[in-house]
This record gives structure tokens, sequence and C-alpha cells, in this order.
């Protein structure tokens, strides 16, 4: 990348911070419900823990890949 290792930094958190909201916005689009409506509206914590653990998850999965 650049000599500059804060530059590189700034490069690779912006690129994982958009690999997960494209991976999680797949997610929201595959799920059998809308993910958004259960948590806020209908205060479903069982979407809230499965939608926490898929971002979690995806996040872990960016930073290792990128690590």
């Amino acid at each position: 990348m650049t000599d500059l290792p804060v530059l590189n930094a700034l490069i690779f958190a912006c690129v994982g911070i958009g690999v997960f909201v494209v991976a999680f916005a797949a997610l929201a689009k595959v799920a059998p419900f809308d993910v958004w409506k259960q948590v806020v509206e209908e205060r479903n914590v069982a979407a809230a823990i499965l939608a926490g653990a898929v971002a979690l998850g995806l996040c872990w999965i960016v930073a290792a890949t990128m690590h």
C-alpha cells in the first residue's frame, strides 16, 4: 500500500467497514423476516441477538481476512 502506517490503517478500516455493510445488507435481504422491524418495532430480543451475533461474526471474518 503506502509507506505511511496511519494511511494504511485508514484505508483498511474503510474497506473493512464497507465489506461489513455490504455483507450485513445481504443478510438482511436473505432473512425470512424484516430484521429492522422485528428488532425496533416489535422489540424481539431473539432477533436482536441474532443480528448482533451475525454482526460480530462478520466483523471477525473481515478482521481476520485483513490481518
